[in-house]
């Protein structure tokens, strides 16, 4: 896979393309792509999604991604460091919100569509992201405070968007305890089939596999095997709306044995078929 490195700590341009010419890749910094105009699809980690206007996606160094475009599409782009959130944006945020930009950060991303789900903060951040992409372009008086207060702005409402779940709310209000981590690892990571096998979960966190085990089970009443199978049906609910796979594809994509093993399983959890949800979602 091709690496993109950009030696700046900061960076915000706009581009426009009628066809990608970018081959798979990945950074060495963070990003944030918003789509200020056109649609196609964003293919991220070998998962695809559709793309429109005001769509927004936040990408971690490791991840690699390239977009296919249907219609001319113009891209505004905020490139920038883990060096650049501490010195910026992680001193000018109250204690609760810095564990949760912190926990944005630090892991692979499983939100693999578009970021912003209000639509009045994608009409916000889109113009916002079209202020900063001006102040950064003029280099005016005052242009590093303004950009900074910009992003700032931009990783809220990100924040407010992506932070839905109770589990993590509880990150706002309260210390990370060890079983909120390992949730949270597990949710990131439930499609890596090694980093999900008990062993390995299990020296991330220092802890026997027995204990572990017995851990999860006792504060969450699920087992490790049933919390990443409720991620892997959520995972399969947005594909199955949101993306051009079948459910052949779907079923190899989050490590089902066949399409048989994958219907079987989604109409336990779901009461539906998966061709049956995914009638019943598009007719919406």
């Amino acid at each position: 896979m091709k690496r993109i490195v950009n030696f700046n700590s900061f960076n915000v341009f706009s581009i426009e393309k009628e066809s990608w010419d970018v081959e798979y890749h990945n950074h060495n910094f963070y990003e944030l792509i918003i789509i200020e105009s056109g649609k196609g699809f964003h293919h991220l980690n070998n998962i695809t999604f559709s793309y429109k206007k005001g769509d927004v996606f936040l990408l971690r160094p490791s991840d690699g991604h390239e977009f296919s475009i249907k219609s001319k599409t113009k891209f505004i782009y905020i490139k920038f460091t883990e060096q650049y959130i501490w010195e910026n944006l992680l001193s000018a945020k109250k204690n609760e919100l810095q564990k949760v930009v912190q926990l944005l950060m630090e892991d692979h991303s499983f939100v693999y569509e578009s970021v912003i789900k209000s639509k009045t903060d994608r009409t916000h951040l889109l113009q916002l992201a079209r202020i900063l992409l001006y102040e950064f372009s003029h280099k005016n008086t005052y242009t590093k405070e303004i950009t900074t207060d910009l992003f700032c702005s931009i990783i809220t409402i990100l924040i407010r968007n992506t932070i839905q779940n109770a589990t993590t709310n509880s990150w706002i209000t309260h210390s990370v305890s060890r079983i909120e981590k390992i949730l949270y690892y597990i949710n990131v990571n439930a499609l890596d089939n090694d980093k999900m096998k008990i062993e390995n979960l299990a020296r991330e966190f220092m802890l026997s596999p027995n204990y572990i085990s017995i851990h999860i089970k006792k504060h969450t009443g699920f087992s490790i095997q049933q919390h990443i199978m409720q991620h892997k049906i959520k995972t399969a609910e947005k594909l199955l709306l949101q993306s051009h796979y079948n459910i052949s594809e779907i079923a190899d994509r989050l490590g089902f044995n066949d399409a048989s093993h994958f219907n079987k399983i989604f109409k336990a959890y779901k009461q539906t078929s998966p061709s049956e949800f995914k009638k019943k979602g598009s007719s919406y």
